[in-house]
């Protein structure tokens, strides 16, 4: 199967930067797990939007997976308790 290419929203880089050191490490690791398999355990696909989400501790992982073009783009990366907030 062909690794995925992970591509990020600017927003979320700031969003990335927000988070604690040791947060952050966890929350890249599950990101770039995406990259081997978008649908992994744990995936869920949002209701009303073309979109999914993994948790990785108290932060939510939202994303959009292109398979015609093997993309897989990070829209937002949030507390649990934010995260689906617009």
């Amino acid at each position: 199967m062909e690794k995925f290419e992970i591509r990020f929203k600017r927003s979320v880089v700031k969003e990335l930067l927000k988070l604690p050191r040791n947060d952050n490490r966890k929350v890249m690791a599950r990101i770039n797990g995406l990259s081997e398999n978008p649908r992994a355990s744990g995936c869920e696909k949002l209701a009303g939007h073309e979109s999914y989400r993994v948790r990785q501790g108290d932060y939510r992982i939202i994303y959009t997976i292109d398979d015609g073009r093997v993309i897989v783009e990070v829209i937002r990366i949030g507390h649990r308790r934010d995260v689906y907030r617009h």
